[in-house]
């Protein structure tokens, strides 16, 4: 018998260490299922699957040393990630095995070899909560006008792999690392783009009467709990500001993208019966008051929708500076009428 000490990776966490017959009667009782990774020191290269290992071969006689990640004790699975692009930007994250990012459904650009897909009710966030649990967990996301599901991506391959998640409309991506800002996060309720397994995604109800009728995103924003890294996506420029104890900023409510916990949002009237019927920016104002950091949106989609819609022949909307020489006979010809 073989005095290797073996770890399994099991949701992002790592187990162990096991004695080969040990570990041989996991994965024959199913504890371990033939699919989970498995490391030993001096015996494999990296995390392997536990059935592509041959044999198990004799270790070395002292203690050996802690495996490659995962090592750390945070919850959610640590990944590393790039922007790119300007206006329509992307995120590329980086999977070590046995990591899994998850996104909304419809928003993965391509994934990398080794990388497997897979549907699932919930965020995967509490894997032991049982049908019932994620139940309830789906019916919050439901509130927030989120689908049931969502997408899973688990690298199950060796060494490193990459999936890329595009922006649904032009503006700009976010990352957000939890675990510095206090562990939750309040956004719009479509911010969300994805993030790493173990992040808890729910809603944030608004204790405020007057933030839940004229506050823009009514009683129920979206809520992100956990210690890892979050991605969100808002409209054209992203403006990052912190706010000190007691500094108060007055926002359009639709250009807040998202707040900490700590900063206080409220509702205030925008005063003047002139002003709030010719000022067009509404009837109310977003009061927040900090401490804690804010993040705001230059273009919010609902205002890029207006201008669209305005916009199009369809709804009586005529084009500008871009006329014919033959007029309305000439939009009809070129198919605009």
């Amino acid at each position: 018998m073989s005095d290797a000490q073996w770890y399994v990776a099991k949701n992002g966490q790592q187990e162990g260490p096991y004695g080969e017959d040990d570990l041989k009667g996991k994965i024959a009782s199913g504890q371990v299922p033939g699919d989970a990774l498995v490391y030993a020191h001096g015996v494999t290269p990296e995390w392997t699957p536990a059935a592509n290992v041959p044999a198990l071969s004799a270790g070395a006689g002292a203690p050996p040393p802690a495996p490659p990640p995962p090592p750390s004790g945070q919850k959610a699975h640590e990944v590393d990630f790039e922007v790119g692009g300007e206006d329509l930007q992307y995120v590329v994250v980086e999977l070590d095995p046995g990591e899994t990012v998850v996104a909304e459904a419809g928003g993965m650009m391509y994934m990398e070899p080794g990388i497997e897909m897979e549907t699932l009710f919930g965020d995967g966030s509490k894997p032991d909560q049982g049908f019932f649990g994620k139940l309830v967990e789906g019916a919050k996301r439901k509130f927030t006008g989120e689908s049931l599901f969502m997408t899973h991506f688990t690298h199950k391959g060796a060494g490193k792999s990459h999936v890329a998640f595009g922006a649904p409309y032009p503006g700009k991506i976010i990352p957000v690392d939890l675990a510095e800002i206090g562990g939750s996060l309040i956004c719009q309720k479509d911010s969300f783009l994805c993030c790493a397994k173990g992040i808890q995604l729910g809603i944030a109800l608004q204790k405020k009467i007057g933030v839940g009728f004229f506050g823009g995103e009514g009683f129920i924003m979206q809520r992100l709990d956990g210690d890892g890294m979050a991605f969100m996506h808002a409209g054209g420029t992203i403006i990052e500001r912190t706010l000190q104890p007691g500094e108060t900023l007055r926002i359009d409510t639709g250009c807040i993208v998202a707040h900490e916990e700590s900063v206080d949002f409220d509702i205030q009237f925008v005063g003047g019966l002139k002003s709030a019927i010719f000022g067009g920016e509404g009837l109310f104002f977003a009061n927040l008051t900090g401490p804690g950091r804010i993040w705001m949106q230059t273009l919010p989609f609902s205002r890029l929708a207006d201008r669209v819609y305005s916009a199009a022949p369809q709804t009586g909307g005529r084009r500008q500076g871009e006329g014919s020489i033959l007029g309305g006979l000439g939009d009809m010809l070129d198919g605009d009428n």
